[in-house]
């Protein structure tokens, strides 16, 4: 459990000592490539860390389209909050993309460890700020931003993982096609060639 061990020392600041009296606010479980953690209509049971593999997130609309709202590779949490904290169905599914091994943390996980280390309150304030600042960013980007600088947006917030997905959900990610994300590739690559 290195990974989530590294999580709870170096970013939440608690001691490395005390960092396996957490594993009693989490529960640990592997999941199969293309296994469901969350499906729609399911009311969510815990937020997700990813300590092995790759996670994404969906809605799917009524026509059928799948939207990705969210990746969570290694060291990333993932979550309908919506369902978790105010027990509503979710519009989500969270399914596996690869093979992975996943810690389900409990509703009460961050409150628990408050409790628990109070110097970890500030910081997961913070972690909490910084997760609606990037929702906010990405729903700003949707609106406003072209394919090519949501391309660059998605590199820059997942630098390894477009090698683990296939193209469309990339597209997906993006909310364009696979045809247009193939242009925005081939522009990127025919603009990159002239200036080197």
């Amino acid at each position: 459990m290195e990974n989530i061990e590294s999580y709870l020392s170096e970013i939440l600041e608690i001691p490395k000592e005390a960092v396996t009296q957490c594993s009693n606010f989490y529960g640990s479980t592997k999941v199969l490539k293309n296994q469901f953690l969350l499906k729609a209509g399911e009311v969510c049971n815990g937020t997700y860390f990813v300590e092995k593999g790759l996670l994404r997130m969906y809605s799917i609309d009524k026509n059928g389209k799948e939207h990705i709202i969210q990746f969570a590779p290694e060291k990333w949490l993932i979550s309908d909050r919506s369902s978790l904290y105010f027990n509503e169905k979710s519009n989500y599914y969270i399914e596996a993309v690869e093979e992975s091994e996943i810690l389900v943390l409990t509703k009460d996980f961050f409150a628990n460890i408050n409790l628990e280390f109070p110097n970890t309150v500030e910081n997961n304030d913070l972690l909490l700020q910084k997760h609606i600042r990037n929702l906010q960013n990405r729903v700003n980007s949707l609106l406003s931003d072209t394919a090519e600088e949501r391309y660059m947006s998605f590199i820059k917030m997942y630098p390894d993982i477009l090698l683990r997905v296939p193209q469309w959900m990339v597209a997906s990610y993006l909310g364009i096609t696979p045809e247009s994300l193939s242009r925005v590739r081939k522009e990127l690559a025919r603009k990159n060639f002239q200036t080197s």
